[in-house]
């Protein structure tokens, strides 16, 4: 259930890297949460000069023009360990699927309860039983 949004320079990745880092983004809840392959959410959006924004050292990164910014929905259920791992292992994956620096990939994890996500048919299919109203 976790959903990716990956925020990219336009015109610096062809469509190849981008199906390979959406590959290295599902690939990463496989391997650090141990998520089924088929739970795959992703979007890639690119951003013109002007709309994507990423300082270049700050935390003494060396960000260069094709930084990205990846955040992911994820359940609040998961201790701050799986959310470092994760972190690493979308780190890891996104570098050797497209070649980016590693100070290249800004990640972000948010938490979003569970109940709150609709798989379809506008329904909230993980929400608890009995909490509707």
């Amino acid at each position: 259930m976790p959903v990716f949004n990956a925020q990219l320079p336009s015109g610096r990745f062809t469509k190849d890297q981008k199906r390979k880092l959406a590959d290295a983004l599902n690939q990463s809840l496989v391997q650090a949460l141990n998520l089924p392959q088929e739970d795959r959410f992703i979007a890639i959006t690119e951003h013109a000069d002007g709309e994507l924004y990423l300082h270049p050292t700050y935390m003494d990164m060396q960000r260069t023009e094709s930084a990205i910014i990846v955040s992911v929905m994820l359940g609040p259920h998961h201790p701050s360990e799986n959310k470092k791992r994760l972190a690493a292992t979308i780190n890891k994956l996104v570098v050797e699927a497209v070649g980016l620096s590693p100070d290249d990939i800004f990640i972000a994890i948010i938490p979003v309860p569970r109940e709150n996500f609709s798989f379809g048919r506008g329904e909230l299919q993980l929400e608890p039983a009995g909490a509707s109203s």
